[in-house]
């Protein structure tokens, strides 16, 4: 796939998320696109991109399932039972009737009985959580930035305000970073890191963009507390920033050495 193509499936992608309800019909559209094929065919273009915009767009489809059960090999029927924080475990259910998770509204997340996830399984679906938390960052810092070029303060845009530029600089820096290793992840280690990274990337991007935008961040209105609460709950499924940072950790000590994500 060359870029003029890549851009235009983008878009395309980008189109269909905003037009389609959330749930069981944008699963139904992005089926109609294509997805399970270009899963099966280019899932190092078609994993990144769809994951990504769903974290821009702000919208949700049952595609983590897609990805967990054609790398463990099994049917894309079922949903899967997914490790959450805390030693739970839930499914990411299809239907639009089931009942919703009390922290965010639009991801219908069922607690379920312990199961097993293959290793390959695992570190896939890593992998795309990783990308949907790097597009819901980058939501919220464009949030953050529109706001802070268009309010004024004492007479002066709040985007001449050191202190907020560091904020916005540093969730920028964070973002790009994950990208980074989400882009370098090819294996269980790496697939763990990048969730993690990107876990504190958006973690970072919900703290400094809700300093930026104030009291208004808070309110219904504001678009900023639905990225916020979409990017709470998925860096607690399939293991949080910080128990997969423990995780690394415990790996280190028993390996003995830390393993090279690139070759410079």
């Amino acid at each position: 796939m060359d870029t003029a193509e890549r851009e235009l499936l983008e878009e395309t992608l980008r189109r269909t998320m905003k037009t389609n309800t959330p749930g069981a019909g944008l699963d139904a559209a992005l089926a109609d696109l294509g997805w399970t094929e270009m899963l099966a065919q280019e899932p190092g273009t078609a994993i990144p991109l769809v994951f990504r915009l769903l974290g821009e767009t702000g919208v949700q489809a049952p595609v983590l399932n897609d990805v967990v059960l054609r790398s463990a090999g099994a049917p894309l029927k079922d949903p899967p039972p997914l490790p959450y924080a805390g030693g739970a475990w839930v499914t990411w259910v299809s239907d639009d009737t089931a009942e919703a998770g009390p922290l965010d509204p639009g991801l219908p997340l069922r607690p379920t009985e312990p199961g097993h996830l293959p290793a390959p399984a695992l570190a896939a679906g890593r992998r795309a959580l990783g990308w949907w938390l790097l597009g819901s960052g980058r939501a919220m810092l464009t949030l953050a930035r529109e706001h802070v070029l268009e309010r004024q303060q004492f007479g002066r845009p709040l985007a001449s305000f050191q202190a907020l530029r560091h904020r916005l600089a540093e969730t920028y820096v964070a973002l790009e970073a994950a990208e980074a290793v989400l882009a370098a992840a090819d294996n269980d280690t790496g697939s763990l890191l990048a969730k993690a990274v990107a876990g504190r990337s958006a973690l970072t991007a919900a703290r400094h963009c809700q300093q930026a935008l104030g009291g208004i961040g808070f309110t219904a209105e504001h678009a900023l507390h639905r990225h916020v609460k979409r990017a709470l709950v998925l860096d607690g499924l399939l293991g949080s920033t910080r128990e997969l940072t423990r995780e690394a950790g415990r790996l280190l000590l028993r390996e003995d050495h830390a393993p090279r994500l690139v070759d410079l």
